[in-house]
């Protein structure tokens, strides 16, 4: 019996997100005619827009190249800039904040008291 209900509730799930869909591409279909037709009377470009969003993006094409070790880029160490006088512990200034500096800075210390 429970498998019954479970294959009917899942039937139901399917057709109300099937439903969903079909209510979510009625109600978006107006709203793109009507952003296409402010479009068309402010001559706005589908370029401008990606600029708008910040993005420019290319026509995407179905090109499958393979990596390469020149593709890959590898990171370097960065230089330490502070240093701590008592552990000898450094920070390169990135990344999340040290312990040692972090108590320092609340017991009234500069943290350029601690550069390199």
């Amino acid at each position: 019996m429970a498998t019954q209900s479970l294959k009917t509730i899942e039937s139901q799930i399917r057709k109300l997100q099937a439903r969903a869909q079909t209510l979510r591409e009625r109600d978006r279909k107006p709203v793109i005619a009507a952003i296409v037709k402010q479009m068309k009377a402010h001559d706005i470009s589908l370029d401008e827009i990606g600029e708008a969003f910040g993005k420019r993006r290319a026509p995407r094409v179905a090109t499958k190249v393979a990596p390469t070790r020149a593709s890959k880029t590898t990171r370097k160490p960065v230089a330490p800039k502070y240093r701590d006088p008592e552990s000898g512990a450094t920070w390169s200034g990135r990344g999340r904040t040290p312990r040692w500096i972090v108590e320092a800075e609340q017991s009234g210390k500069d943290r350029s008291s601690f550069s390199i």
